[in-house]
């Protein structure tokens, strides 16, 4: 087909808006910001229909059909099926690659665990439950919570040592990526997935996690790293805005099979710290991205 077409009817279905984010689900804001990085024209539309399944985020384009469960993701179908790729001069390159490892790694298990284990499940519920009957979100709360303990090997035996080496990991891995960012626009020369992943990150932990968040406050302590995410968002996730999205919808004009992802465990509250002046400046810009 030709790229064209796939450009002018290009369609990404993700969950809803959230916390101030064009879609407030951790997987589908990366997807959103790479085609926002590549210039490609797409419409936003979004599917209640389905709030478990692991097949959201997907895109569409007639025939075409690229889900977040199949062939590794999103984002590496549209690169392996030459639609958008932006990797192309980094993915050989050994510390781009290392740095993609932590973030979809070591970062990504850190939100997995703060967003249904480390936490009271209220951001949770707002991205994924809030539009059905308590009972229902409970039982699929509680379902994802069991799936995630398990993915991330957690137990009732370990479960204080796995929070710290996850904690851990995602200093070390803010460390790093505060030192190859330095003063720069980019993680590396120009906008690519790893930026994506890291950007959706930032965001998402700044916005969508309360003040006692323990990720929010490590991530915090890397100036760089935050005014990095306020000049991408502006420039990239506002300007312009109206060409790529036309329209935000309500429900997704397109159907998924189901496939539910699962839930389960007990919410942990975490000490209320003293914010700082420049997280406080932050937290008031964000109020108008």
């Amino acid at each position: 087909m030709q790229e064209s077409q796939e450009r002018a009817e290009y369609t990404l279905v993700a969950r809803k808006p959230s916390f101030g984010l064009p879609t407030g689900c951790p997987i589908c804001l990366p997807l959103f910001i790479y085609l926002k990085f590549s210039n490609f024209p797409f419409h936003l539309v979004f599917n209640n229909t389905f709030p478990d399944s692991d097949q959201i985020p997907y895109s569409e384009s007639g025939t075409y059909v690229a889900y977040n469960d199949e062939n590794g993701g999103v984002i590496k179908s549209l690169k392996e099926d030459g639609i958008v790729d932006l990797d192309t001069d980094f993915s050989s390159l050994p510390e781009w690659i290392s740095m993609k490892a932590m973030v979809s790694t070591w970062l990504a298990d850190a939100i997995m665990y703060e967003l249904w284990v480390g936490s009271d499940g209220t951001s949770a519920r707002t991205i994924y439950h809030s539009g059905l009957p308590w009972l229902i979100g409970k039982a699929l709360l509680m379902k994802q919570v069991h799936v995630v303990k398990q993915r991330l090997g957690i137990t009732k035996e370990n479960a204080e040592r796995r929070e710290a080496e996850i904690y851990k990991r995602a200093k070390i891995a803010y460390g790093a990526l505060s030192t190859t960012l330095g003063d720069h626009t980019f993680l590396f020369e120009r906008p690519s997935s790893l930026d994506a992943y890291f950007l959706g990150h930032v965001l998402f932990t700044l916005q969508a996690f309360p003040e006692s968040s323990m990720l929010q406050s490590a991530l915090l302590e890397h100036g760089n790293l935050i005014r990095y995410a306020e000049k991408l968002k502006t420039d990239f996730m506002e300007a312009g805005s109206s060409s790529s999205v036309p329209q935000f919808l309500s429900d997704a004009s397109s159907t998924s099979t189901r496939r539910p992802s699962n839930s389960g465990s007990k919410p942990k509250k975490q000490p209320k710290r003293e914010r700082t002046e420049e997280e406080k400046t932050f937290r008031r810009r964000a109020r108008y991205f």
